[in-house]
């Protein structure tokens, strides 16, 4: 079986019963949201545990809920540029912003990164009488570039002119 045919069942099953991600979560739990339900779309992975309780809600071979607590082959399934308008949109925000973002971080922490792997992400709906709004906070930890061979005054990491 391809992680992908199991992407697929799980979205059946989860067609089928009519469940919301919201009540998968909690019957899973242990993570954020957000982490589940991309491992359950094969873009993470679960513990041991999370991938029994997958299993057995979605009536899981022993081979599937393995495949559920293996390291997944991150960003597959994803053409670039996105053709999916929401995914699309979050790329545009990147391209648009990303320059000054990238600016900003710089200036406050110096030479790095943001990091993608020790980063939180929460999602939530605000209400707006023109429409309710979507906000979305990350925080990902700052990640210095190391300068090698760095001697004298110059810092090893994350060198930041005063």
């Amino acid at each position: 079986m391809q992680r992908s045919d199991l992407i697929e069942k799980i979205l059946d099953i989860k067609r089928e019963k009519n469940w919301k991600w919201k009540d998968i979560c909690q019957k899973i739990g242990g993570f954020s949201e957000t982490l589940i339900v991309g491992a359950l779309l094969g873009q993470m992975k679960l513990t041991r545990p999370q991938a029994g309780k997958a299993a057995e809600l979605f009536g899981l071979s022993k081979a599937e809920e393995a495949m559920l607590n293996e390291v997944p082959m991150r960003g597959t399934g994803t053409p670039m540029p996105p053709t999916d308008p929401l995914i699309y949109r979050f790329y545009e925000m990147v391209m648009v912003n990303g320059p000054a973002w990238k600016a900003l971080i710089e200036e406050e922490f110096g030479d790095g990164i943001m990091s993608a792997i020790d980063f939180d992400f929460l999602m939530e709906r605000v209400a707006n009488p023109k429409g309710d709004r979507v906000k979305i906070t990350m925080s990902g930890k700052f990640l210095p570039y190391k300068y090698y061979g760095a001697s004298g005054n110059v810092p090893e990491y994350g060198f930041k002119e005063e």
